[in-house]
């Protein structure tokens, strides 16, 4: 009969504090809602590119390390199921990333990655604001290869591979997203045809980039 009194007495207590609270105006304290990741985003993204090209000619390769900078642009779709978050992103980027090596006196091989990009998965793991995910998918490249022996030679040609990388997002505000992300590339082989004075080749290029990333989300 105690218990039950006390009981009784703890609760009147309680609903006269949350009256009392709502005559003064002063709400109860609340957690408040995480950040939504579902939607569309666009945005761009700037960086630094390293890697090495192999290149065959007669049975003989020369490998030049290349490296340097890139920016582009990007579209994704994002869908968040509880603290999951799926979805796809595609970007473009212009690129100057190009290295040479010497396979002899006055021979000289060059690789030129012009540009890049790829279609991508996505999936990740949200905490509230911050978003870290893997990415992968397929990815294609402009590559230059070129030879200087007396005259020279270039030619470009269009090379299909794949991707994988990971990175975190932050969202500065509902809208404002900003990132910073890996990736590698694995361009695969890809075969040209030179002109007479020249040997034609196979080359073989593969890349890591580092770069960040400002999105706007619609």
């Amino acid at each position: 009969m105690r218990r039950s009194t006390l009981a009784s007495a703890g609760f009147l207590a309680l609903l006269s504090g949350s009256a009392w609270a709502a005559d003064m105006g002063t709400d109860l304290p609340m957690t408040a809602p995480g950040f939504d990741w579902t939607g569309y985003y666009a945005g761009m993204q700037a960086g630094y590119g390293w890697g090495r090209s192999d290149i065959t000619v007669d049975g003989g390769s020369v490998k030049p390390d290349i490296d340097g900078g890139f920016v582009g642009g990007h579209v994704a779709g994002l869908w968040q199921f509880d603290q999951a978050v799926l979805g796809a992103e595609a970007d473009l980027n212009y690129a100057s990333i190009d290295g040479s090596a010497d396979a002899g006196p006055a021979n000289t091989f060059g690789t030129d990655v012009k540009w890049f990009g790829s279609i991508n998965a996505k999936a990740g793991y949200a905490m509230d604001r911050m978003l870290l995910y893997g990415i992968g998918g397929v990815a294609f490249a402009g590559i230059e290869t070129s030879q200087t022996a007396g005259t020279a030679f270039a030619r470009t040609g269009t090379s299909t591979g794949w991707t994988l990388g990971a990175g975190v997002d932050y969202a500065l505000t509902n809208n404002v997203v900003v990132g910073a992300q890996y990736r590698y590339y694995d361009f695969g082989k890809e075969h040209f045809d030179a002109s007479d004075t020249f040997t034609d080749r196979d080359q073989d290029v593969k890349l890591q980039t580092l770069g960040v990333n400002f999105s706007y989300k619609f």
